[in-house]
């Protein structure tokens, strides 16, 4: 339980008496327990000096104890006072705990004034959103292995999706039946809903997948990924319909380049926004800058978005272990969108990306 050592070393630092964490993802992190609670109360308490406990819904608690954890297990029934029976536990350890860390991001107004009131003489004015991130940001070798393997099941996604191309067949379909062989692999959850734009439609860099058909000579967006033992995968590639327009074929290209030097780029030593600069000067140079909307990219692990943010204005620098997409798009509405994306993992002298389908224009002669 290192992780749990090292925040409680943390909380000592800060003088903190003790922590509830809220966020499930956290709460994996930190103890191997990974369950979402839906909307009972589920925390993770941890004290400086003394055992930590996990407080569940009755339903999670065997659960609990069989991922791993050897710390006591707390359940209570939906009728119980959850906050209560949480007082009650945490007094056993601090009499009169007063200085408390929270994750901000997380807990909700209401659920801390239920603490509060069980606290009244409390101050629970400590995020610990920023310790939790800095903690998760270097990779473990572990873990690097896990989002490997997330990445090779992402190739296969995208390989059964290009399966499905077919004139007439729409976007939903095509994810669906990509999916359903994942399933079939037992790889039974995505990291997000998997995405299939084609034509304009992919000019929206958030439009959902929706029933457009696929037609002859036009883009089509895939962007997905899926959940191996926890850890995410993410990938974005688009491919080409029958016989593409000189426009098509330029943004495409300029795209490429654009996610092909950030990837050359991507070292220790620079800094996130140097990186994303380095895609975005590509792209601008082209004439496409108002089109590259969003940043270059963001973290990957447990979650499929998480820190570190690779954009202009943070100037972290980059070391070996952090882990993040590459995903330079162009977007341009009515006409088209490319996005071409790989995670990867920053080594000791460049980076590593845990997909490898090939980026090469893609083209489909369908019939």
């Amino acid at each position: 339980m290192a992780k749990i050592d090292e925040l409680q070393t943390c909380l000592a630092h800060k003088g903190l008496d003790a922590a509830y964490i809220s966020d499930p993802m956290t709460i994996g992190y930190l103890t191997g327990f990974y369950e979402d609670p839906i909307e009972r109360v589920m925390a993770l308490l941890v004290f400086p000096d003394s055992e930590p406990f996990l407080f569940t819904p009755a339903l999670e608690v065997e659960a609990a104890k069989g991922a791993g954890w050897t710390h006591p297990v707390y359940g209570y029934l939906d009728h119980e006072d959850a906050y209560a029976l949480i007082a009650a536990h945490v007094k056993k350890q601090v009499t009169e705990p007063v200085n408390w860390g929270i994750e901000q991001n997380h807990l909700t107004v209401s659920r801390l004034l239920k603490l509060q009131n069980q606290f009244p003489s409390a101050k629970f004015n400590t995020d610990l959103t920023s310790t939790i991130e800095q903690m998760r940001l270097i990779k473990s070798d572990d873990e690097i292995a896990k989002l490997n393997e997330a990445g090779k099941w992402a190739d296969f996604m995208l390989e059964e999706g290009f399966k499905n191309l077919q004139l007439g067949r729409s976007e939903q379909e095509i994810a669906a039946n990509l999916e359903y062989e994942l399933k079939k692999h037992g790889i039974m959850h995505t990291s997000f809903d998997t995405l299939v734009q084609a034509g304009a439609h992919a000019a929206e860099p958030h439009g959902a997948t929706s029933q457009r058909k696929i037609n002859n000579n036009e883009l089509v967006l895939f962007d997905l990924g899926c959940v191996v033992d926890g850890y995410c995968s993410d990938v974005s590639r688009t491919v080409a319909i029958g016989t593409l327009n000189k426009k098509q074929k330029e943004i495409y290209k300029v795209c490429l380049e654009a996610q092909l030097a950030a990837q050359e780029a991507a070292k220790p030593g620079i800094t996130a926004e140097e990186l994303d600069k380095v895609a975005r000067d590509v792209i601008s140079k082209a004439g496409y800058g108002e089109y590259f909307i969003h940043r270059l990219g963001h973290g990957l692990g447990l979650s499929d978005h998480e820190f570190p943010s690779i954009m202009e204005g943070n100037h972290l620098v980059l070391q070996p272990g952090m882990c993040f997409s590459i995903e330079p798009g162009i977007y341009i509405p009515g006409i088209a969108g490319v996005r071409i994306e790989d995670c990867v993992h920053i080594t000791s002298d460049g980076c590593e990306p845990f997909t490898h389908t090939n980026k090469a224009l893609k083209t489909f002669e369908l019939m």
